[in-house]
């Protein structure tokens, strides 16, 4: 029998998976340390920032700021504060922004934009702890703001429900667009990524902004595919986020997705280690510890890549562990195998051979084939049902 102590496993904890990356920024980052801990990455970066140092709106916004102090200024994110300071120098207005900008009340969304805040020589009065934009807001209505003129640096979306709310109780506010999302000039690598999705041949996709996971929305309505993208990251492929600002796109839509505690990346690849482990399904089979993920199996802990032909199989037969599966229903689980059920023999011999244990999946000689799962769990299985 397996041997079920715990094992020093040579693989990464995400060895097996592949996780989708939508961002645009940092997914270079983003990628090595999910790679580094075994996973396989699809990059797809579901948008492009633009940025406005040439753009009329910004230029009017730093004039207009310098010319009449606000009261408040409001900095969202660290690459578009420091955007708007470089693109204030390279107008020769620079000087004049931050020292218009020393007499004002700064608040910061979170500490990246607070290193750009004192990298310019300024000093915030106040940033959340949980990096909300909604804290920000709370804080501010809390205060009051009637009669008072905000500006606010935008970050590549409107923020609608923020400037309303601003609006709503009395301020004056002067919106800064540092940069703009739009979605990316080729198009290829996301139609891949919500294949892929639907397919149910990625594990999880990760997001790190709200226009990424908005513009993949919008592109799988393009194409007809919203339902089926919504269904897989329903149930099947993980939707995880690095904060709930970046979720609400999907939770708009009746998605459920996971969040680290700190909105960071780091931890958002830590919490891809825990979840998609503890969603692989294990089982005892002839002997054997099995572990199917998305595109391998650990057989007692060590990593057996297996084809895609073969995982389609695998994940078959494992639907009712023990139990016969005909060869017409394994034909119909492979992918354009056509009609030839010669197609699941050739199949099921790459499979045996990849899982390097052929015992593994038993022959029922004119009936099909079943997992040899262990008798003392068939006993169990059996009293579930």
């Amino acid at each position: 029998m397996y041997d079920e102590r715990e094992q020093s496993p040579e693989h990464g904890p995400l060895a097996g998976f592949t996780v989708g990356v939508t961002a645009a920024r940092r997914a270079d980052e983003l990628g090595a340390l999910l790679e580094r801990r075994g996973a396989a990455v699809l990059h797809a970066p579901a948008l492009r920032i633009v940025p406005l140092s040439d753009d009329s709106e910004l230029l009017a916004a730093t004039k207009e700021i310098i010319g009449r102090a606000p009261d408040i200024a409001v900095a969202t994110t660290a690459i578009g504060f420091r955007g708007w300071v470089e693109a204030a120098d390279g107008w020769g207005l620079g000087e004049d922004l931050l020292e218009r900008l020393r007499g004002v009340r700064i608040l910061a969304r979170g500490p990246k934009v607070k290193g750009a805040i004192r990298a310019a020589g300024l000093t915030e009065e106040w940033s959340p702890a949980s990096e909300s934009m909604a804290e920000v807001l709370d804080r501010l209505l809390e205060e009051g703001v009637d009669g008072l003129r905000i500006a606010v640096q935008l970050h590549g979306e409107p923020l609608p429900g923020f400037v309303e709310s601003l609006r709503a109780g009395g301020a004056e506010v002067v919106g800064v667009p540092v940069y703009r999302w739009l979605p990316p000039e080729d198009i290829g690598p996301v139609d891949r990524l919500i294949d892929a999705v639907v397919a149910r041949t990625l594990d999880a996709v990760t997001f790190t902004s709200a226009p990424a996971a908005a513009s993949l929305l919008s592109r799988a309505e393009e194409r007809g595919l919203a339902d089926d993208l919504l269904a897989a990251l329903g149930h099947d492929v993980l939707p995880a986020c690095v904060g709930p600002v970046t979720a609400l796109p999907l939770q708009a839509r009746g998605v459920d997705t996971v969040q680290p505690e700190r909105f960071r990346l780091g931890p958002l690849v830590q919490l891809l280690c825990r979840e998609l482990p503890s969603r692989a399904r294990t089982l005892p089979v002839a002997g054997h510890r099995v572990e199917i993920r998305g595109h391998a199996v650990l057989v007692d802990g060590e990593l057996r890549p297996v084809p895609p032909a073969g995982m389609s199989l695998l994940r078959a037969l494992s639907r009712r562990p023990g139990w016969v599966v005909s060869r017409a229903e394994l034909l119909r689980a492979l992918p354009g195998a056509g009609r030839d059920e010669h197609a699941v023999e050739t199949a099921m011999a790459r499979l045996r051979t990849a899982l390097g244990a052929p015992k593994l999946i038993q022959t029922v000689v004119k009936r099909g084939y079943r997992m040899a799962l262990d008798p003392v769990a068939d006993t169990k299985y059996d009293a579930a049902v």
